[in-house]
């Protein structure tokens, strides 16, 4: 690389580095955390728009998103301090215990964080707490599996390697892709709002 160049992600890192340190870091966290999840919807609406004519681009969804993320960056901040506390390990002389924080994420985070979607997202749109409950039995388990398959790996670089006031930065720069699989499993079926013998009908326009 160029020493401009260098010059310049130097700058650039001495700029950005007071955002990761005490207060400053929550917030962070926290709009990191929503800023993501709403550019997920955004790439997923962006993907249903060329897939279905006539679809537009639904800025409320998206701010609805931002919503539901900006509230889970408090507690994924706060859940990091705990398990670094809880289990302090790190390299990979502390492999026993950073593999018990994985399965500790998995077990707790990552559900309560499902059922903090799904809730939190029908809230926000107007759902029943009965429709929101019911989509969340729906989808839950799909969610779940995939959950599985994508984080425990990604955790463990995380709990290895990454420095422990940039980890929630770390999930938020993992979780693009991520949520836009979640942003496809919650809106993949659109909400019913004619009559039963309507929606029969017009099934095949979705």
């Amino acid at each position: 690389m160029a020493p401009g160049g260098l010059r310049w992600l130097r700058g650039l890192w001495m700029t950005g580095q007071p955002l990761f340190q005490g207060r400053a870091l929550l917030v962070t966290n926290t709009l990191g955390c929503g800023a993501l999840m709403a550019a997920g919807d955004g790439a997923r609406q962006s993907w249903e728009i060329r897939a279905r004519p006539g679809q537009k681009f639904d800025p409320r969804r998206s701010a609805s998103m931002f919503a539901v993320g900006c509230s889970m960056g408090p507690f994924l901040h706060y859940w990091y301090l705990w398990l670094d506390r809880l289990l302090p390990a790190s390299g990979l002389q502390g492999l026993p215990s950073i593999l018990k924080k994985v399965l500790v994420d998995q077990l707790v985070a990552s559900p309560m964080l499902g059922v903090w979607y799904f809730l939190g997202l029908g809230c926000l749109e107007g759902q029943t707490l009965g429709v929101c409950c019911q989509e969340l039995q729906d989808k839950f388990w799909e969610f779940y599996k995939a959950d599985w398959c994508v984080w425990p790996a990604a955790q463990l670089v995380n709990f290895l390697f990454v420095p422990p006031q940039f980890r929630v930065t770390y999930i938020n720069g993992m979780t693009l892709g991520w949520d836009t699989y979640l942003s496809y499993l919650k809106y993949r079926n659109p909400p019913v709002t004619a009559p039963a013998c309507v929606a029969l009908d017009t099934r095949e326009d979705w």
